[in-house]
């Protein structure tokens, strides 16, 4: 349901990543938690009662917004880079 495929995961990692193993890089994280979110946008417009995945969404959300907050302290650039490929509203 909110999980990403490995495969998925692998794309986003050589699309946002430095290197093929960079999985902690805020981009990354930020991309992986974008794919998890969308994923579960989806289930949830299928199963609008299904309250615990609602939960798990907002969740993903706070801290997707915490890790942007941080990207955004640290390296404004890389920031409007990501929001932009993301499609993220900024």
């Amino acid at each position: 349901m909110s999980c990403i495929s490995k495969e998925e995961k692998a794309k986003i990692i050589a699309k946002f990543g430095k290197t093929e193993k960079d999985t902690g890089s805020v981009q990354v994280q930020i991309a992986i938690l974008t794919a998890e979110i969308n994923r579960l946008n989806e289930h949830l417009k299928a199963h609008p009662h299904d309250y615990h995945s609602g939960r798990g969404l907002l969740k993903k959300v706070g801290h997707r917004r915490n890790l942007l907050n941080y990207l955004k302290k640290k390296d404004s650039q890389a920031y409007l880079d990501l929001i932009k490929k993301l499609n993220l509203r900024k």
